[in-house]
């Protein structure tokens, strides 16, 4: 949870933020302030590692210049996993000299010397501030508020610090442009949880083809690090076609140390594939809901359609398959799995060949469950989606604990009705907070009693996974999965060829079963009967006086 200081520190910083909004476009100005924030991380990083070298010196005797030019020693830096900061790039330089009317030229200047100093971040960062044109004044404001922010001490809890910050930036910034009509689609925490929490990425490849600001990363990370595993036995690919965005995922993934590649530059997913020969352990993707121009006509036979060309006017089915295409085959140790975000049209469309293109997908036995969110989950968008897990290997092999095999099977989880409103237009799953765990000494696992833990555990308890150690029943081995009406199902291929092939969790969960109340049924219809008479009668006896009402009125 955010401590009392981020919280203030976020807010004065997002009001000041807020202040730019006149002055640099709503689409880009969280790169300003997010930009900055990053500076400000890496110098206070520095500083800490050049206090800590500087008291190594001292205890060994080595003062004066040789204690000075270690000190300035790119590699005692790098060495440590901290970035070399050239003395100009240095926060306290550029608060020294954030009164001067070219301070955004200087801040460019800082960030040059920074990537020619740190050549993986070459490219990755903006430097872009003179151009914008922000006043001097307002910069040196927004200099001067983040210089009250610390990241030195503890490096861990300095990267989760600005890691918290950034996250709630990228929430605040999203739910702005969402009010402008504009923005990028950013995945909200709890929804990202839900993906990595079923996905389970212990070790592999992890894959996300329009990967934003890299959540789907940090989290996939840290669900490493909650279940007690290494999270360098995780390699990391994305892709980005948005140029701002993709710098912004590098800046986000750099201060957590966590390696990735993001293709050279910024392309388009589908014209431009920077991983072609990927085939991924784990997939997971919040794509763009129905882009309505993919550049159909440049990949009519574009190996990837498989199952069938997608409609040019839709590009749901061509993310979907192009996930297939990147998910590993079965192997001796199982195949790959991927869960990402759709629009709900894509469980049911017929349009454009969409139907057949489903009926292809789910003959070849690839769908391993779909959940039906709630609404008010996203922050640019009000509409309600789903979320779905595509497999090629249903025997269990692929899972860290082991399950069973589920061949032919598909679960149904319809969780429309969890989550709580945080404001009148956001809802929430709860369970997303780190930290929030089953037991004090669970392995990170969301509450049982949590919306996240709801969907999270019918969907293990299907896959047949053996129950966490800390589970507190004689009975060992695996869970025992039992259909909830109105909330989880399971249908094979036979059951959903009779839906149309539709994948709507609402046509195979049914309602949800009503608690007894105590009053037997023979009394309940009676008294149901009598009260609805009254109510007919009532209707009869008003419809007469509304009658006799209007044969008053003179024409």
């Amino acid at each position: 949870m955010a401590n009392n200081n981020e919280v203030a520190y976020t807010d004065t910083l997002w009001k000041s933020a807020d202040a730019l909004r006149g002055q640099v476009d709503a689409a880009e100005y969280k790169h300003v302030v997010l930009g900055l924030l990053f500076l400000k991380y890496i110098s206070d990083s520095f500083e800490a590692r050049r206090e800590e070298l500087k008291a190594e010196l001292t205890a060994d005797g080595i003062t004066g210049e040789q204690q000075e030019t270690l000190l300035e020693s790119h590699d005692e830096y790098t060495a440590e996993r901290v970035f070399w900061v050239p003395p100009e790039a240095r926060w306290a330089s550029l608060q020294s000299q954030a009164a001067r009317p070219d301070i955004a030229t200087l801040i460019d200047d800082a960030i040059l010397v920074i990537e020619r100093d740190n050549p993986n971040l070459k490219n990755k960062l903006p430097r872009d501030y003179a151009r914008r044109g922000i006043e001097p004044i307002k910069l040196k404001g927004l200099i001067e508020l983040i210089a009250d922010i610390g990241f030195k001490g503890d490096r861990a809890k300095a990267r989760d610090t600005l890691g918290r910050v950034y996250e709630y930036f990228l929430g605040k910034f999203a739910q702005a442009e969402g009010k402008l009509g504009g923005g990028e689609f950013f995945t909200p925490r709890s929804v990202v949880r839900v993906l990595v929490e079923m996905i389970e990425p212990y070790e592999g490849r992890v894959y996300d083809l329009c990967c934003g600001s890299g959540g789907m990363f940090v989290q996939s990370e840290s669900f490493v690090e909650a279940h007690g595993g290494n999270k360098t036995a995780l390699s990391i690919f994305g892709q980005e076609s948005n140029p701002t965005t993709w710098r912004l995922a590098h800046m986000n993934l750099a201060i957590r140390s966590i390696e990735a590649n993001l293709g050279p530059q910024p392309a388009d997913t589908f014209l431009r594939d920077l991983h072609p020969d990927l085939k991924a352990d784990y997939i997971l993707s919040n794509p763009p809901f129905n882009v309505s121009d993919w550049s159909a006509k440049l990949l009519q036979d574009d190996v990837r359609w498989r199952y069938g060309v997608p409609p040019a006017g839709n590009a749901n089915y061509t993310w979907i398959q192009h996930f297939i295409h990147h998910i590993a085959p079965p192997n001796g140790h199982g195949g790959g799995v991927a869960g990402f975000v759709m629009a709900n049209g894509s469980l049911s469309s017929n349009a454009g060949g969409e139907g057949e293109i489903r009926q292809r997908i789910i003959e070849a036995d690839l769908v391993d469950c779909i959940v039906a969110l709630p609404a008010q989950l996203f922050f640019t968008t009000g509409i309600p989606v789903c979320l779905w897990f595509v497999t090629r290997d249903k025997t269990g092999r692929n899972l860290q604990y082991g399950g069973r095999d589920r061949k032919g099977e598909t679960l149904f989880i319809d969780a429309r009705k969890l989550g709580a409103l945080q404001t009148r237009t956001l809802r929430v799953l709860s369970g997303c907070e780190d930290g929030e765990t089953m037991q004090p000494e669970g392995r990170g696992d969301p509450k049982f009693d949590t919306d996240i833990g709801r969907i999270v555990y019918a969907f293990r308890q299907w896959r047949g996974e053996p129950k966490p150690d800390w589970w507190n029943d004689e009975a060992h081995g695996a869970w025992a999965y039992r259909d909830v009406p109105g909330f989880c199902s399971v249908a094979n291929i036979e059951q959903i060829k009779k839906h149309g092939f539709v994948l709507t969790p609402g046509r195979y969960v049914g309602a949800e079963e009503q608690e007894f109340d105590g009053e037997p049924f023979e009394e309940k219809y009676a008294r149901l009967l009598k009260e609805l008479d009254e109510c007919f009668a009532e209707s009869e006896r008003l419809t007469a006086a509304v009658r006799r009402q209007l044969g008053k009125v003179r024409v």
